[in-house]
């Protein structure tokens, strides 16, 4: 009982700032209909006058930047399900600004003392306590290691994860309540959508996780020379400090420095969308938060990125899907793009193929070939989604999060280089994955290292087979004469063999096929 009114009260004071800020009926109109009384919260004092032209949607992402860290972390994560929100209020979710003023740097000192287990003299020989940046979860340090090379020292907040693991609580218990008491909540499953935000928050801050994700992308991404990220420190690294190597370039964000600096602001739009869509494509592991922040200019206008607490992983059969869709706007092929759909599953087959394809060109021709500045991803966005409705497509979670991530790498590009075409800068990555993927000799690849992998697997069969006959000699068997059921070795042999002759003919024919 006590909780539960701990819940309402805290739910009390957030709705309160919401109402203040003329945010709340806009926030509830997203997910239905709402009781009458609660138009009653419009006539409340607001904290300041809306500025002009300013939309239902802006006051709510400047409410959340209010609530403090875990509302911006609830809202960012909301930016990734369109599904949910519409593709306007994600578009503008993506604005919220994950900046709040900075802790004690003596306090930051003391952290990375306790986390790393030592004096901080014995890890730094210089750590600056002035903070070069500060978020909702971490700030970053300028450092010295004892041998000598500069390093970026990210420090977890104090009392950020309790505060996290208390709201998330009380958005829990609401979720459960609103589920329980509405029929039309069910659909969008909240609960669900509550712990996918929890446990994605719970990674992000341990940077153990973070660290790997780092390495793991450094080590993907060896193969395309203009794209660098930073070399992890794993000893002066653990759950609430991350050191790697300090990055010398011109945030993305600063756009004096970059004009005053000479690179060539369309060669890193260009390259900023190919190593997005390489790290889509090619490893199925890419930068989720790829935002003007988190992006450096270099020399030689090479692009260092930072901050892998948000990373996205798609398969195989989906990178290939997506390969075939993208591929099929570019090139105009709508038979390809409707086929791509209705092969991995997106369309059920009870539905008209013609029908898709002339759906799928109305999203595509009125785009396809212009730059950037001239189509309104937001409508692209809600035209596509209004396409799923139409053909009663499920969404796909493994695709919102590159769904956004591709959002906020446009609108990077178009700041960069307001006349990118996205299409064109998108074609050679795309066509050279479709040479190495879905060509013959991936076909012949792809089918060798099934095979492979079946004949590793053959000694378990082998012994599952065995343990099947060993339990059958304890059966009565034969209309209960109790004979012995035993099998011979050299018959689950020829048994396991038949299985796996069986299966290599089935491989061989979906692949060439």
């Amino acid at each position: 009982m006590f909780r539960t009114v701990r819940h309402i009260g805290r739910l009390i004071r957030v709705g309160f700032t919401l109402a203040q800020h003329d945010a709340l009926t806009d926030l509830l109109d997203l997910f239905g209909e709402r009781p009458r009384a609660l138009d009653q919260l419009k006539s409340m004092r607001k904290v300041r006058r809306p500025a002009e032209g300013e939309t239902p949607n802006t006051r709510l992402v400047l409410a959340l930047q209010s609530l403090g860290p875990t509302f911006i972390k609830f809202g960012q994560a909301l930016a990734t399900r369109p599904d949910i929100i519409g593709a306007e209020v994600a578009l503008d979710l993506m604005r919220l600004q994950d900046r709040v003023a900075p802790f004690p740097g003596s306090e930051a000192s003391k952290i990375v003392a306790a986390d790393l287990g030592g004096d901080i003299s014995q890890f730094f020989s210089d750590f600056d306590e002035e903070p070069v940046a500060a978020a909702s979860i971490a700030q970053v340090h300028r450092a010295t290691t004892t041998d000598g090379r500069k390093v970026a020292v990210k420090v977890l907040r104090p009392g950020i994860e309790q505060a996290f693991a208390r709201d998330l609580e009380s958005f829990d218990w609401l979720a459960r309540v609103v589920e329980r008491y509405s029929r039309k909540s069910r659909r969008l499953r909240p609960t669900k959508v509550i712990e996918t935000i929890s446990e994605t928050i719970s990674m992000e801050m341990d940077f153990r996780y973070e660290a790997a994700a780092s390495s793991q992308l450094k080590e993907s991404m060896q193969h395309y020379p203009d794209y660098d990220v930073p070399e992890v420190d794993w000893d002066r690294t653990g759950r609430q400090v991350l050191t790697t190597e300090w990055v010398d370039g011109i945030a993305f964000s600063d756009r004096e420095a970059l004009e005053k600096s000479g690179l060539d602001r369309k060669i890193l739009a260009q390259r900023l969308v190919q190593v997005f869509l390489s790290q889509a494509l090619d490893d199925g592991f890419f930068h989720a938060d790829l935002h003007q922040g988190n992006l450096f200019a270099c020399e030689g206008n090479s692009i260092t990125a930072i901050d892998f607490g948000i990373m996205g992983q798609i398969d195989r059969k989906t990178r290939r899907a997506l390969a075939e869709i993208l591929y099929g706007f570019i090139t105009r092929d709508y038979d390809r793009v409707a086929q791509a759909h209705f092969d991995i599953g997106y369309v059920h087959q009870d539905q008209s193929l013609d029908k898709f394809k002339q759906a799928l060109r109305a999203i595509g021709d009125p785009v396809i070939g212009k730059p950037v500045n001239e189509i309104s991803v937001g409508r692209l966005l809600s035209q596509l989604f209004e396409t799923t409705e139409t053909f009663n497509m499920q969404t796909q979670p493994q695709l919102l999060l590159l769904q956004k991530t591709m959002v906020t790498v446009e609108g990077v590009a178009l700041d960069l280089d307001p006349d990118i075409n996205m299409w064109e800068s998108s074609r050679p990555i795309i066509e050279n994955w479709m040479k190495k993927n879905l060509g013959p000799q991936a076909q012949i690849r792809d089918f060798t290292e099934t095979a492979v992998s079946i004949i590793r697997k053959m000694p378990k069969l082998v012994d599952d087979l065995e343990q099947i006959a060993e339990s059958a000699k304890h059966m009565q068997t034969f209309a209960g004469r109790g004979r012995d059921s035993g099998w011979s070795k050299p018959f689950l042999l020829g048994l396991a063999g038949g299985l796996i002759a069986s299966t290599f003919a089935y491989l061989m024919y979906i692949s060439f096929n």
